[in-house]
């Protein structure tokens, strides 16, 4: 064989593997040694996921392997942002996808399309971690307000922007699409093919049950879909019948990119297969859409059914007694542990996953659950146990997966029981509400500007280092205060308060009063003999652990005002109705309606829980009386406090908006005024005041700030990612 003839077949060879390499490249948007390993159909799918009875499986080393899916889902949104403006940036993924498989997990769970950069980012990580890469689950909007409003699936308006967001989602994972500007959506080219990545569909959102009543009960007629990949069987009701025609498109347009991965559609305890005898509220047990109604024909990687499942909702964790036969390996009766059994028990040949589950290390409450599983009223700490309690749990029952709700907190969240005294509702993303729980499932905090600056701890050491402007030195001490210092960030107002000798709780009390617009309480048999010339709106109480709390004026207290006076729900007596009432009452939030037949199915009483506790201890982790809502702390003769905005009357702080006396409506505050003085236990004297004394509360200087549209914020691990991911640890991978 001649040289040249050589030479020009080495030249062919080296062409190859060339654009070999080039292809796999542009495919993949990596190169192609970097490719994860897949099993090939009989008609050529490439298949890393599949399901296969009641498991989800994993192709690793040549072999099918039973996989337990250790995932957290994640949102879309920033501090100052809501989802639809999409702010997160490449280098945000990149870190955060770094924290999460540290963490343990290896998929994370989106609910829509995101930025080209979430795809870019994911490909440029699992290049670095090619041996062990971070999988997605990719999410699909359905058209939630549309089918809400109009209450019926098969509207072909509805049909086609389904369709629509289901060819733009494939369109994204496999980086073949250009998506145009549209308000609220993620746009923009998209070229990196995450596609290898891909763990599982994930389509539709938390389903409406009047909607899919609705739709069963006037879409009767509609023939029972029979698709190339997924179908209708004979028990399915015509909304199953929608379901698996969405199914369906998604695997089509799937199939044509030479991929297949498994499915499912979005459901939730409201709307589950099961039957709950126990559950009050009639529309959380109105209507099933039952998984096992639709089936996978000719897709080799499979279906499967995924619940969100939380212990604190619907009440049927509470009240169900079908529920209370289980116990956990505390022996304690545990409702969702025995829910979990009874599901998986009604999918024998699917797997069931549970992508959301978890509880918020939030001060504010919304449902109550059993073994103090609430929604709310944990600390970081807490949650971290809970999220792994129930972890555990549903590795035990047999479950396929558990996606963590959620990995960073969200500022914009609402929650029903606070969103009525959020005003203006179009600023909730710019400050942090602790009382709105919905803002706060995050492992990884968005803390405020001054939380990682000012450390609860007593000292003032911290105040020195704030910056010219941050902090503002107040006159408002009677005797025994010597000077009051405050501040104030997006989440909190601080207080540093030094007294002529240290605070001694078990024989007296610190007071600090609070006058955030005309009106409220001159006098308060609290405060005896003291006179005041303008009101209190809020008191705060410092000393031993069951009175230190924040309490408001009673004609000011807009949780009565709403449920007492508006909805009579509760008693609202004419003397707490009272302006000047000289009432304070306990902060409280509702966690439950008063409700009766034909809404429930007896009635169901009002239920409500004091927020306002202020908890004594500090927020450093490592030293001793540590919480992450810690509120005040003691040293020598400086006291340290941080409270809530709301607990202080505040609907929006940046724009100063404070609740009005007049109306559940806001209205503009110049600023806090503050007094602070020291109270006996015994004879209730304060310190300092002469019998019957006026004080001019006029005459003491506002602690006044500036408004922001811009708010700082720092991302933190919580102490609860510590604590999951040793729950994560004890959960075997493969089955």
């Amino acid at each position: 064989m001649g040289k040249t003839v050589i030479r020009r077949r080495i030249g062919w060879l080296f062409l190859t593997i060339l654009a070999g390499l080039l292809c796999g490249y542009f495919i993949w948007g990596d190169p192609i040694f970097a490719r994860v390993e897949t099993k090939q159909t009989e008609e050529g799918y490439s298949l890393k996921f599949r399901t296969n009875k009641d498991q989800f499986q994993m192709y690793e080393d040549g072999a099918w392997k039973p996989y337990f899916v250790k995932g957290i889902n994640l949102g879309a949104s920033l501090p100052g942002h809501y989802p639809g403006e999409l702010p997160i940036q490449k280098a945000d993924y990149l870190r955060w996808f770094g924290m999460m498989h540290e963490l343990g997990v290896r998929a994370v769970r989106i609910y829509t399309i995101h930025q080209p950069v979430f795809y870019e980012a994911l490909v440029e990580f699992n290049r670095k971690h090619a041996d062990d890469p971070l999988y997605f689950i990719q999410g699909i909007w359905s058209p939630e307000e549309a089918l809400i409003e109009k209450k019926d699936a098969f509207l072909p308006e509805i049909r086609k922007e389904f369709r629509d967001e289901i060819e733009a989602a494939v369109g994204a994972v496999y980086g073949d699409t250009t998506l145009p500007e549209k308000r609220g959506k993620a746009s923009g080219a998209y070229t990196a093919n995450a596609g290898q990545y891909l763990m599982a569909w994930h389509i539709g959102t938390e389903w409406d049950p009047e909607m899919v009543k609705n739709t069963n009960g006037i879409r009767k007629a509609e023939p029972r879909y029979q698709g190339k990949h997924f179908q209708a069987t004979e028990k399915a009701a015509p909304f199953e019948y929608w379901l698996a025609e969405m199914l369906d498109y998604a695997a089509e347009l799937e199939s044509k990119r030479g991929w297949q991965h498994p499915l499912t559609f979005t459901n939730w305890v409201t709307t589950d297969p099961l039957e709950h005898p126990g559950e009050p509220m009639i529309h959380e047990d109105m209507v099933s859409v039952d998984p096992t109604h639709i089936q996978p024909v000719k897709w080799d990687a499979g279906y499967f059914a995924a619940y969100h499942v939380y212990p604190y909702y619907p009440d049927l964790f509470r009240y169900d007694d079908t529920l209370k036969n289980v116990r956990n390996e505390k022996g304690e009766i545990d409702t969702y542990k025995a829910y979990l059994r009874k599901l998986k028990a009604h999918h024998p040949n699917i797997p069931v996953m549970v992508t959301e589950f978890g509880v918020p290390s939030s001060v504010g409450v919304a449902h109550l659950g059993t073994l103090g599983r609430d929604q709310g009223g944990h600390d970081e700490r807490e949650q971290g146990r809970i999220n792994g309690e129930l972890l555990r749990e549903i590795s035990t029952e047999g479950y396929a997966g558990a996606i963590l709700f959620t990995w960073q907190d969200e500022w914009f969240k609402r929650t029903w029981n606070t969103m009525r005294f959020e005003i203006p509702d179009d600023s909730r993303a710019y400050w942090k509400n602790e009382l709105t729980n919905e803002s706060f499932f995050g492992l990884l905090a968005m803390d405020a500007g001054l939380e990682n600056v000012i450390k609860i701890d007593g000292s003032p050491d911290d105040w020195d280092k704030l910056k010219e402007g941050e902090k503002t030195k107040l006159n408002g001490g009677l005797a025994g205060v010597r000077d009051i210092w405050a501040a104030h960030d997006e989440a909190y107002v601080y207080f540093l308060v030094h007294l002529d000798q240290a605070l001694q709780p078990g024989r007296e009390s610190l007071v600090i009063g609070i006058d955030t617009l005309p009106g409220g309480n001159k006098t308060s048999p609290e405060l005896p003999g003291l006179r005041l010339d303008e009101g209190l709106e809020a008191i705060i109480r410092l000393g031993d652990d069951k009175e230190s709390e924040v309490k408001i004026a009673s004609g000011y207290d807009f949780h009565k005002r709403l449920y007492g006076q508006r909805y009579g729900m509760i008693p609202y007596t004419d003397a707490e109705r009272k302006g000047d009432s000289g009432l304070f009452v306990p902060w409280k939030l509702a966690v439950g309606l008063e409700m009766s037949p034909p809404d429930t199915k007896g009635t169901h009483p009002f239920e409500d829980v004091a927020v306002g506790r202020m908890k004594r201890g500090t927020n450093v982790p490592g030293r001793a009386g540590y919480s992450s809502q810690a509120n005040w702390e003691t040293s020598g003769e400086w006291v340290e406090i941080r409270i809530p905005w709301m607990l202080l009357g505040y609907t929006d702080p940046s724009t100063k908006q404070v609740m009005s006396y007049k109306d559940l409506i806001s209205t503009a505050s110049e600023g806090i005024r503050v007094i602070a003085m020291r109270q006996e236990k015994t004879s209730g004297k304060i310190l300092g005041l002469t019998p019957e004394q006026n004080v001019k509360l006029t005459s003491h200087g506002s602690y006044t700030w500036s408004q922001w549209s811009l708010p700082r914020y720092s991302e933190r691990k919580k102490e609860s990612y510590s604590i999951y991911q040793k729950a994560l640890e004890s959960i075997p991978t493969y089955r």
